[in-house]
Parts: C-alpha cells; structure tokens; sequence
C-alpha cells in the first residue's frame, strides 16, 4: 500500500546501503551525526503491529544488525534506537549513534543543542557501512 504524501514513500530517503523486499537501509544526510541510519518499511504501514509476526521479527533483526555494524565500525559511546512516527506515519527505526561531543549528547538529538562542536569526518563512511551491512545481512539471511 502506497500513500502518496508520504515522504518514505516517495523517496528513498537518504543514501541506499541495503535493501530487500521487506525494508531498506538508508544513511541520513545529517551533518552532526555520523553513521545515523534508517531502518525503512517499503510498504507504507503504520504500525508494527499491524505487520505479520515474521517481517516484525525480520525488521527487528535488520535493525540490530545496523546497531552491531555501526558500534563495530564507529564505537559510539552510545547508540539510540527511535521508531517515532508522528510526523511520518510509516514504519521506520532511527539508529542512531551517539558520541559524548555531539552537540545534543546526552540529551536526545531532536532536544535543544548543549554545545557547539566540530562536525564528524564522513570520508569513505558510506561504502564501508555499504560493505559491512552486506557482510551482516547476508549472515542473517543464512541462519
């Protein structure tokens, strides 16, 4: 089912680092958060409830393993995991990772900013997450 004023929807919604025909992995263009991905639906559903018992099993699997491939290849002091929605009523789970520099931390990153700091170097970051996830998501299909 596809809504046609829905952002996720309508666009691939950041950089294209896996997909399949359940969801897509993306990595936000966001200048103070290196590595912060999206986990995205391709269908446009709501709820995760409303998906069958195995592609909410499947969704969660994929989501961690972007957590692993972000914590293995950044060493945040922290990730955090968002499925939020309210703007954008289609399934979709933030990983994002979290440093003790960034301008939010540890406050979450849609709060006010408690410092100013220099933005993250990103050179080569997408291919070698392109990489990793592939090398991750191949495993869990698998097992």
């Amino acid at each position: 089912m596809m809504n046609g004023g829905c952002v996720f929807c309508n666009s691939v919604g950041g950089e294209l680092l896996w997909q399949n025909d359940l969801c897509r992995i993306v990595l936000v263009d966001d200048a103070n958060y290196e590595g912060f991905c999206r986990v995205i639906l391709n269908n446009h559903v709501k709820e995760m409830t409303d998906l069958s018992e195995a592609d909410r099993l499947s969704i969660m699997q994929i989501t961690f393993a972007v957590e692993q491939v972000l914590r293995d290849v950044l060493q945040p002091t922290k990730i955090n995991l968002a499925s939020l929605g309210n703007k954008t009523p289609h399934i979709h789970w933030h990983v994002i990772p979290r440093f003790e520099h960034d301008v939010h931390f540890p406050e979450a990153i849609w709060s006010a900013e408690v410092r100013q700091t220099n933005k993250p170097t990103t050179d080569g970051l997408f291919y070698t997450l392109k990489a990793k996830l592939a090398e991750a998501l191949l495993l869990l299909q698998n097992l």
